[in-house]
């Protein structure tokens, strides 16, 4: 009985070490783990005697997102696919060809995302030039986030079968009805580096709008609603121009004279508002059809493309003032008059074209920037956004002919005409340096910092607000006596918006524009014009290695040089390991950070150390080095990588952690957090630092 008891004590011991034993292991499991979300494969196709298709089909988990290779600039970091032995072997044909992505506006970076979801794939045509090649030899370089972001690189090594430089199709396996034919091939594939570079985006989040779209293909129905809504707004807008205004009651009464019924002028009013649409219509499909998907993307996001929309406004908006008139060539107009007088659908066909064609002074310059904004939805989006503004014109010319008497309650064609064209102007102007801050910032240039994007703002709606109220004349301007309540309302709104751009220059986030200007970090001071900082009081400055952050604390981007501090005045550590592309590291700076209680402890109590592990910076040449895995560290992107997969065996961003001087975690239980929100944050934060000694 004695040594069953014992037996019995014994064994229950043992299991409930061994049960704690298990719970610690899951603990650790789950607070530090490798993750790669993404399985791939790939194979290859012969498609002639010297043409090859390269395929790769990658299957994601659910929840997680793979950003394309047409994710614009200023947002999260592009797939980028590099060919390794390309030189002298093969060629390649235009860009890789994505299959189904969705696309999404991200409002932290204030840009359109294009991602993969559940699965991508993705097709490159090559040319083989070498007939000794052995094998393809590709990298793939690429983002995936959900709550957490990864930067991922992957390696491929795909073996060119010997019927490939050979007419013989004995080895083909599967001859397709389209003539391609599907080979075995063997793909090697070299170890998946974690190279977990951070960029960001979070879960593609589920708070923006979402479109489903194929490259090269329709957007999404959401999506493309609001360009049809843009759109529409813009024809209204075109609608009450000098240019096409007056037309409106000479073109109905011209319909109506001449149809010999009231329902004949119904008809054939109907047939000039198809009309026009048709014209506007065609010339969306046109741009898509001449410049396609891919073209119309790296042309929304070029550089140089930014500089010459930048110069086009600033003529367009120069027009719209009074500088000169944007016209087409008089004699378009007088033959097409010609061809409008013949009568019929035909006759009214032409008369549609020449409303096109008269009022283009006015209207060109808004079809210009309706189709640029267009073009970033893909092929559809110029289609959609020319509907959209051609009905808005349309329609009030069926209206007006189906019920006559409705002429009598438009306004007379007046000085308030101009007016319209000159407040387009101002806007063009606007715009115009949103442009050019596309180009500075991708250039890194700044020449077009946050404080003078909001001072050239604030001049050019002051200026608009001054001429509404009548204090500013433009050369085709007519008397004003007196402004009307409208054209008030209009001015305090204008003046009102003014105002609330000037706190901008001290650091007020200005969330009713933040698409617009360049972010607080890209700017003369983080604290804006004369601000400063409360946590760094002495006149000696930053110490070596810091900078001013988020929200003016301070924080080094060297753990040495952060290590070093955090010793010389005895305060914890807290990592930050984040990228300059996160998207859910920006929305913890901006939502978490910022409360009062988490930003006291950031600024007084730890010493903060933000590692960007998207730094495409290249380390020299003596400090970079393999690892034991074989990967390469050449960027200081690479170095906190690989520093934080060997320490805390994770490669997600945002990741913060809190340390002692020793380098060991704070926090036992809890030795990470990620994207959590204030109270988590902080309970985490006072539970780390009480611990340090």
């Amino acid at each position: 009985m004695k040594f069953n008891q014992y037996s019995a004590v014994l064994l229950r011991n043992n299991w409930n070490r061994y049960f704690v034993l298990l719970l610690f292991f899951f603990v650790i499991k789950g607070n530090a783990q490798i993750l790669e979300p993404v399985k791939w494969t790939a194979k290859i196709e012969k498609k002639s005697n010297t043409n090859a298709v390269l395929i790769f089909d990658g299957i994601l988990e659910k929840d997680w997102h793979l950003y394309s290779q047409f994710t614009p600039d200023g947002g999260p970091l592009p797939l980028e696919i590099v060919f390794k032995n390309q030189k002298g072997s093969y060629n390649l044909v235009g860009k890789a060809k994505e299959g189904k992505t969705k696309t999404t506006f991200n409002d932290v970076f204030g840009v359109n995302e294009t991602y993969f979801e559940n699965k991508a794939h993705i097709e490159q045509e090559i040319i083989i030039t070498n007939p000794d090649l052995k094998a393809v030899e590709v990298e793939f370089d690429f983002q995936v986030c959900k709550e957490v972001c990864i930067n991922l690189n992957k390696k491929f090594s795909i073996a060119i079968p010997a019927s490939f430089k050979m007419n013989a199709v004995t080895t083909v396996s599967e001859a397709k009805a389209d003539g391609t034919k599907t080979v075995d091939l063997v793909v090697d594939t070299l170890n998946t580096t974690t190279k977990t570079v951070v960029k960001t985006p979070e879960k593609a989040t589920a708070e923006n709008a979402t479109t489903e779209s194929e490259i090269a293909s329709p957007a999404s129905p959401r999506s493309l609603w609001s360009v049809f809504f843009v759109a529409f707004l813009f024809g209204f807008t075109a609608l009450l121009t000098p240019c096409v205004f007056p037309m409106i009651p000479m073109t109905v009464s011209f319909f109506t004279k001449q149809s010999k019924t009231k329902a004949d002028g119904i008809r054939n009013a109907i047939i000039y508002g198809i009309s026009i649409i048709g014209i506007y219509v065609t010339l969306g499909f046109l741009v898509s059809w001449i410049f396609g998907a891919d073209a119309l993307n790296s042309l929304a996001t070029n550089v140089w493309f930014n500089v010459g929309f930048f110069v086009l406004l600033v003529i367009f908006a120069t027009s719209f003032l009074g500088g000169f008139e944007i016209m087409l060539p008089n004699s378009w107009a007088n033959k097409v008059d010609q061809q409008a007088d013949k009568g019929g659908i035909v006759g009214i066909l032409f008369m549609a074209l020449a409303l096109a064609i008269v009022s283009f002074s006015c209207t060109g310059p808004i079809v210009g920037s309706l189709l640029f904004e267009a073009a970033t939805n893909g092929v559809i989006g110029p289609i959609v956004g020319m509907f959209g503004f051609s009905l808005a014109l349309a329609l009030p010319f069926m209206l007006f002919a189906m019920f006559p008497g409705w002429l009598n309650s438009l306004p007379k064609s007046g000085g308030w005409l101009n007016t319209v064209k000159v407040f387009l102007g101002f806007l063009e102007l606007a715009f115009a340096f949103k442009f050019l801050s596309n180009a500075d910032l991708v250039l890194q240039l700044h020449f077009l910092e946050r404080e003078v994007f909001l001072v050239i703002w604030i001049a050019i709606f002051g200026a608009l607000a001054l001429y509404l109220f009548g204090k500013i004349t433009l050369p085709h301007d007519s008397p004003l006596p007196h402004i009307s309540v409208g054209r008030l309302y209009l001015g305090l709104v204008t003046l009102a918006f003014t105002v609330y751009l000037i706190p901008g220059l001290w650091g007020a986030p200005l969330k009713l524009i933040s698409a617009f200007p360049p972010p607080p970090q890209y700017s003369e001071s983080p604290f804006g014009v004369g601000g400063s900082s409360a946590s760094v009081t002495s006149s000696e400055g930053l110490p070596k290695g810091a900078e001013l952050g988020p929200h003016g604390i301070m924080v080094f981007t060297d753990y040495e040089d952060g290590l070093a501090h955090a010793k010389s005045i005895n305060k914890p550590i807290m990592l930050d390991f984040t990228g300059h592309a996160c998207v859910n590291c920006r929305k913890m700076e901006n939502n978490v950070w910022s409360d009062p209680a988490v930003l006291s402890i950031l600024k007084n109590d730890v010493v903060l150390i933000s590692l960007f592990v998207d730094d495409k910076r290249p380390l020299p040449a003596e400090k970079q080095f393999v690892t034991s895995a074989g990967d390469k560290i050449e960027t200081i992107g690479d170095k906190w990588t690989d520093f934080m997969i060997t320490r805390y065996k994770t490669n997600t961003q945002p990741l913060y952690v809190l340390t002692d001087l020793e380098g060991k975690s704070l926090n036992v239980t809890t030795p990470t957090i990620s994207y959590v929100g204030v109270e988590e944050y902080l309970n985490w934060l006072k539970t780390g630092i009480s611990k340090f000694k």
